[in-house]
């Protein structure tokens, strides 16, 4: 690998490359999204190839932002598993994880697509959450730290769910990955619970 390209990184540009390949050229671009009709047919890839194309410049902006600046500071921790490679693992597993909802509640509606990696951008932002809750992310010159941001971002997720806002981003995807990025470095080291509630208790905003 190049010298100073992490795995963050690298995921941020095949990511970009992909969506913006996926928007020049409509064919790839419903070869790789979230199809229920698809899928039913064998296509079970598209767990996976969905989280790397995007509806719009915003929405992969959006994505890549919360990436570079949360991936970062969690990839230290993945890379002692899988011989290097453990949070390419996570950050795939979280698509194909985040995505299993969304199949379920909409199996009967061949019509229903999806397309995004926000399901693993919340479970990398929730992992940062559990390692460093009041790590600060900054919205233009504006410090936020990660637990008040990643609740906003649920929030405003729940609120999308219920209004059907942006029918192609899968908000119930939000909320799993959020889930699963908080609760799988857990699994592999149960110590770090105790680590986030002594660092949640101790705010530095009180």
């Amino acid at each position: 690998m190049i010298t100073g390209l992490t795995h963050t990184l690298l995921i941020i540009l095949i990511t970009i490359a992909i969506s913006i390949i996926a928007w020049q050229q409509r064919n790839v671009m419903n070869r790789l999204i979230f199809n229920i009709s698809a899928i039913k047919h064998g296509q079970y890839d598209r767990f996976l190839t969905h989280g790397f194309i995007h509806n719009d410049g915003m929405h992969l902006f959006f994505n890549m932002f919360t990436l570079y600046f949360f991936g970062r500071n969690i990839e230290w921790f993945f890379r002692g598993y899988l011989s290097g490679m453990g949070f390419v693992l996570f950050y795939c597993s979280a698509i194909i994880i985040a995505a299993i909802p969304s199949y379920l509640h909409h199996r009967n509606l061949n019509s229903y697509r999806s397309l995004g990696a926000s399901g693993a951008v919340n479970a990398v932002l929730f992992s940062s959450i559990l390692f460093n809750p009041w790590g600060m992310i900054y919205i233009y010159i504006l410090p936020v730290p990660a637990i008040i941001f990643g609740t906003i971002y649920l929030c405003y997720s729940m609120y999308a769910i219920r209004s059907g806002h942006s029918p192609l981003i899968d908000h119930r995807a939000h909320i799993t990955g959020a889930i699963y990025g908080f609760l799988f470095p857990l699994l592999l080291e149960p110590s770090l619970g105790t680590a986030f509630f002594y660092k949640f208790i101790n705010s530095p905003l009180f």
